[in-house]
């Protein structure tokens, strides 16, 4: 496995807490910094990464939702990503996180959503998707908008995490 162009950020840090501030320009530098991203989202084995877990805060995500082994991959790069409409229907996931490393809950989303987004070369979409590619969708605005999946657990589960991941980050400190 190749090193990651990238550092991804790791709970608790303050810019993944943040709502991200909106792109205004695409240009070659964002460009690139949105293919490390998702060089950064493979080398670490994950199907998406926004900007906030490389300590940008910006409105950008990467994702890969294809996890078959073999199977080509469908990279998908978005800027200003917003969902526009949410299935009453529920979904629930096992979701990780790049950002809270060994760690994974069951989480209930709307099955499908509509999100609207710029691509690369300035056009904009409209996706509607349902099942593990609304998940990671919503995940992904999730980070975004300074929502980390740790807020959608109970108090209990949610500052029991959050301990354990203060004490990952003090003894990585420790270390270094």
């Amino acid at each position: 496995m190749t090193n990651p162009p990238l550092k991804i950020v790791i709970a608790p840090d303050p810019v993944l807490k943040k709502v991200a501030q909106a792109i205004t320009a695409i240009d070659d530098p964002l460009r690139k910094f949105m293919d490390d991203m998702l060089a950064t989202m493979y080398a670490s084995r994950g199907v998406g990464l926004a900007a906030p877990q490389v300590g940008v805060s910006q409105r950008i995500i990467v994702i890969d939702p294809i996890r078959e082994d073999g199977a080509e991959p469908q990279p998908m790069q978005m800027i200003n990503p917003e969902i526009i409409w949410r299935s009453e229907e529920p979904n629930v996931f096992e979701e990780g996180c790049l950002s809270l490393p060994d760690f994974y809950a069951d989480i209930e989303r709307p099955a499908s959503v509509r999100v609207k987004y710029i691509d690369p070369q300035n056009q904009e979409h409209e996706l509607l998707a349902d099942g593990f590619l609304a998940t990671v969708l919503q995940h992904e605005i999730d980070h975004i908008n300074g929502i980390l999946i740790l807020d959608h657990l109970s108090k209990l589960r949610r500052d029991t995490a959050i301990r354990k991941f203060k004490k990952l980050k003090k003894d990585n400190e420790d270390v270094l």
